[in-house]
């Protein structure tokens, strides 16, 4: 967790059921103002709702990079965010061990940018376009209650940017770190005439401290704001440009033990790479009169990714196979409308929102060989050429009610129907037509009650379905090789439960523990991972459980603890075979009920103790991790680590705006870990090894 972020439970409105929730966090220290934009329920304390919440305060105080949203994630308990030294693949994010077996992208978890979905109607999701330093807070939401967000809803991230207020400062910043790192960014943030802005600008680029592993970025992001018709409009709007950032790929076991910084031969031999495209725009209106508020909002954007992948001319001889480049472009958007009401039942409060939302992304997939000749690592011949087209459509209501001064119901429920529909344009030879189309639909219904046990202590039950489809990713290669797409996936389903507990004191001292359970049914797993591709497969019934706890204490008027820790053990409940050789083409090995779930840690631990004495702040923090199984099998596995981090600044208030120098410096002692795996890789490389001691230094200039 970044050094400025205070974490705090959000009120009832950030449990609205869909992409648009935010929320406010009152509390002992002073806070950014939030702007709601959904509903709120008067009267309910800030952190008396049957959910495990927390939002990541992101203030001009931060030292790092400010390149990853795992820098900013580290003390949530049940999230786990790795880092992967591999800036052409997204962050590992997972929640309570949904997610984990994510080669790419973000799997099992809703992402969701100012209210703007960064996960697709399949549930594929994307960090990348996230920015930090427009960024005012970070909510997440786990639990039950995050599937009311649909479709692959294991738990719920959303990153919001704030409101520009009159007099708000702008400010420049610059980051410089090890490997050729650098970072530089501009925010102008305010308000005047009528409207207001915020509006971030970042350069980021880096050697990478793997070999091959370079990279570039430059994003954009913009929150302008409006009074209109009686409500507040908004214009929402994006942009990323990542070309080719070098994929090093993972390391067997012996090669991390021999150099963890090289990179996998093939990964230079071809050249593998990925570039990344992206502009997008949401516009959204909300009105409240009275006891009625309604909010509408509407979004669209455009796509293109490509990847070079190592896979040798060899396999391309088949002809079903799709090539080694990937080539990916398409556009995206959706709408999503709600009405909601404030009253009275029986005497008691009452709050009612229902709406509708829908989602539609067309993409156009070509793949080509990766070689011309003898030439590798550049595009050959068409392989592949198919339009998908994923779409969703989807109901809900909510319902919180306080029936009694101690006693308050939270209730909601969501149809979901999603529709994934190919059309195959490559049919050549023996390529036969792949065409094809499958519909799922699931009814997502959950409820929670709070109970105030004294002013200070809340406790909390929640019980709760959810559901995950396959992505046209993972749809996109029959697991036993044969030609067409994965059609016969079932959808994944959950059920869940929590119990907890909630205590902040008002010296700011808090105390928060979460019990939790999810079974899953048809859940989804990788098959196997060869040469960049992914195939996957319904594994039957498992079971995730655990506690999570965090506590908060005030040791002195400008010293504070912070602690975190997750107990989360995922098994397999329901035996199946899986290989136990790479590349084999029946699986041959039982994996038993009761095994580990793959790319999941049984513990993790974070601790933060900050002084503020003055101008000055200092940091220290620890973060561990216990064993992660890397396969079906559990014949390998990544070792347990703890990391120690130090960070300092110092800031000079002068006539003009303040400056602010600060420096940090990760894994203090010099560990050898493992920060990232990739699930079943069929070639044995599972491991992704994080850095040795890296230092950085910045300086930041605020201006008014």
């Amino acid at each position: 967790m970044n050094p400025a972020a205070r974490r705090h439970c959000l009120p009832l409105s950030a449990l609205l059921l869909s992409p648009l929730a935010v929320g406010a966090a009152p509390s002992p220290t002073a806070l950014p103002a939030v702007q709601v934009q959904a509903a709120r329920v008067p009267g309910v304390d800030p952190f008396a709702l049957p959910a495990s919440l927390d939002t990541v305060w992101i203030d001009a105080d931060r030292t790092g990079a400010n390149a990853q949203l795992s820098e900013a994630l580290g003390g949530v308990p049940g999230l786990l965010a790795r880092d992967r030294q591999n800036f052409a693949q997204d962050t590992q994010l997972s929640i309570r061990g949904f997610g984990a077996r994510s080669t790419f992208g973000v799997r099992g978890v809703r992402v969701l940018i100012d209210g703007v979905p960064a996960t697709m109607p399949d549930g594929q999701g994307q960090l990348s376009h996230a920015s930090l330093l427009g960024a005012e807070r970070i909510e997440v939401l786990r639990g039950p209650f995050s599937a009311l967000y649909g479709n692959s809803s294991g738990g719920v991230l959303q990153v919001w940017s704030a409101q520009g207020q009159a007099g708000d400062p702008w400010r420049l910043r610059v980051n410089a770190g090890a490997d050729n790192t650098l970072s530089v960014g501009a925010q102008l943030r305010g308000a005047g005439k009528g409207i207001d802005y915020n509006v971030a600008a970042n350069h980021f680029s880096t050697d990478g401290w793997r070999d091959h592993s370079r990279a570039r970025r430059e994003s954009l992001n913009a929150r302008l704001g409006t009074e209109l018709a009686g409500g507040r409009l908004e214009l929402l709007l994006n942009a990323l440009h990542a070309p080719n950032a070098q994929d090093p790929l993972g390391l067997s076991r012996a090669q991390v033990a021999a150099d963890p910084r090289q990179a996998t031969a093939v990964a230079e031999q071809y050249n593998t790479r990925k570039s990344v495209r992206q502009q997008q725009a949401g516009l959204r209106w909300t009105r409240e009169a009275g006891a009625q508020r309604w909010q509408l909002m509407g979004y669209a954007g455009q796509r293109a990714v490509t990847q070079y992948l190592p896979i040798p001319p060899g396999p391309q001889a088949n002809p079903l196979h799709a090539g080694g480049v990937i080539d990916l472009d398409g556009g995206y958007g959706g709408l999503d409308a709600r009405w909601g009401w404030n009253g009275d039942l029986w005497g008691r409060p009452l709050d009612l929102v229902v709406g509708v939302n829908a989602d539609r992304q067309r993409q156009h997939r070509t793949g080509y060989e990766n070689f011309v000749g003898t030439t590798v690592g550049v595009r050959g011949r068409l392989r592949r050429d198919q339009i998908d087209i994923v779409q969703n459509v989807d109901q809900f209501a909510q319902t919180w009610w306080q029936w009694s001064p101690r006693w308050s119901l939270l209730a909601g429920v969501r149809h979901s129907a999603v529709r994934f529909e190919s059309d195959d344009r490559y049919i050549v030879g023996r390529n036969p037509d792949d065409s094809g189309r499958r519909r799922y639909q699931a009814t997502t219904p959950v409820a929670g009650v709070s109970f105030e046990a004294s002013p200070q202590w809340r406790l909390h039950a929640a019980i709760g379905r959810g559901f995950e489809t396959p992505t046209f990713n993972e749809l996109g290669y029959r697991a036993d090789g044969q030609a067409g797409l994965a059609l016969d996936l079932a959808a994944a389903r959950s059920r869940s439960l929590e119990v907890g507990s909630k205590w902040h004191a008002q010296d700011g001292r808090q105390l928060d523990v979460s019990l939790f359970r999810a079974d899953t049914d048809d859940e989804l797993a990788v098959a196997s991972s060869t040469n960049g591709r992914s195939t996957y497969r319904n594994i039957g019934r498992t079971r995730r459980q655990g506690v999570e706890l965090q506590y908060r204490q005030p040791l002195a008027e400008q010293l504070e603890l912070q602690l975190a820790w997750t107990w989360l053990q995922a098994q397999v409940r329901s035996p199946y075979l899986a290989c136990a050789a790479s590349n084999c083409a029946v699986p041959d090995t039982v994996v038993a009920a009761g095994s580990r779930l793959p790319g999941v840690p049984r513990q993790q631990a974070y601790a933060r103790l900050q002084w503020s004495p003055g101008q000055w702040q200092w940091g220290l923090e620890a973060a561990a991790s216990s064993d992660v199984v890397v396969n079906d099998i559990a014949t390998e596995r990544a070792p347990g680590y703890a990391l120690l981090n130090l960070d300092a600044g110092r800031r000079w208030t002068l006539q003009a705006g303040d400056l602010r120098a600060f420096a940090r410096i990760d894994n203090v002692l010099d560990q050898r870990y493992i920060g990232s795996v990739i699930v079943n890789d069929g070639n044995g490389r599972f491991f992704e090894p994080g850095p040795d001691r890296r230092a950085s230094v910045g300086l930041q200039w605020s201006w008014r």
